[in-house]
């Protein structure tokens, strides 16, 4: 009897180079999986053609060999069968995708805009969150697939249930979120035709047979837009697991901006092991900040030792 691989994955948008939170995610994701023998795939995930360059990608695969998080299926040279690994050529596998879901009758286009949908915000909605108030969805849903003029027209969204979506987080615990209220009828594809996150991230993950999804705490919520997903489209969900967001000084959440903690910055005053070390203390993998590299880390890894706070301040 085989028994199936456990596999995680890193997915980066190449869009700028990695800051301390994002290696924050990779590191765990890549520790997790280590620690269990498992696999580690690297998707680029470059959907947004404005922003994502392929130089950005090279220079992230640099930084993970540099730090010792090596990939064993992906990256931009394409290790594996179960590839493309770059979202931007994967269309044709969403297209077939959405096409199920459209002749299931769970989907319509909208046409509302963003300001529109910001003005529909009830007064408690004030955590950034945009919750589609279901404007634009017809009374009666079709079974029948749009033509080809009717797909470049508005926003192509999914019909969410009114029920909870229960989960158990690897570090936040159990989590239940009501699709309806949390979020609404959400994206699978933009006006413009580019690939929403949500969907191309579920078949992604299935098809490449992701086991475990490893990544920062402020999607941790959105895993319920993606449990359902992997239910309608008949495959299992993955395993989750959300890592604290690593703020900077002042406490502000890390961005690509933050040109300091950056790791063109870091690398020019640390050794891998040392932002390893940092990391790991911060985290509560260690308890002590001491050099490690992540080969030793993942011989101690324990996901019951991380702290599970909201954020996480680094002062470097």
């Amino acid at each position: 009897m085989t028994t199936a691989v456990h596999k995680g994955r890193f997915a980066p948008s190449p869009t700028g180079r990695m800051h301390l939170g994002n290696v924050a995610s990779a590191l765990v994701s890549w520790l997790s999986v280590k620690s269990r023998g498992g696999k580690w795939l690297l998707r680029i995930e470059d959907l947004d053609p404005d922003r994502s360059r392929r130089e950005h990608s090279l220079i992230i695969e640099d930084d993970l060999r540099w730090l010792g998080l090596e990939w064993d299926e992906g990256g931009t040279d394409g290790i594996g069968y179960l590839g493309p690994y770059s979202q931007s050529e994967r269309g044709q596998i969403y297209s077939e995708a959405l096409s199920k879901i459209e002749a299931a009758g769970l989907t319509y286009k909208c046409t509302c805009t963003r300001a529109e949908i910001m003005a529909s915000q009830a007064p408690h909605e004030s955590d950034g969150r945009v919750v589609y108030a279901g404007t634009c969805r017809p009374q009666r849903l079709g079974g029948s697939l749009p033509n080809e003029d009717e797909r470049r027209h508005g926003v192509t969204r999914l019909v969410v249930p009114d029920r909870e979506i229960r989960f158990c987080d690897k570090l936040y615990g159990n989590q239940s979120v009501n699709l309806a209220s949390h979020c609404g009828d959400f994206a699978l594809r933009r006006a413009d035709g580019v690939w929403a996150y949500q969907l191309a991230v579920v078949i992604d993950d299935a098809l490449m047979g992701v086991t475990e999804v490893v990544r920062g705490s402020d999607l941790l919520l959105s895993s319920a837009q993606q449990i359902y997903l992997f239910g309608l489209l008949g495959y299992p969900a993955p395993e989750f697991g959300h890592v604290p967001l690593i703020c900077n000084s002042r406490g502000i959440r890390l961005s690509k901006r933050d040109q300091s903690m950056s790791m063109g910055e870091l690398r020019k005053q640390y050794k891998p092991e040392e932002i390893i070390g940092m990391l790991a203390g911060t985290l509560g993998l260690t308890s002590t900040e001491k050099p490690i590299s992540a080969a030793e880390l993942a011989t101690q890894f324990s996901w019951a030792s991380m702290k599970p706070g909201a954020k996480i301040r680094l002062e470097i």
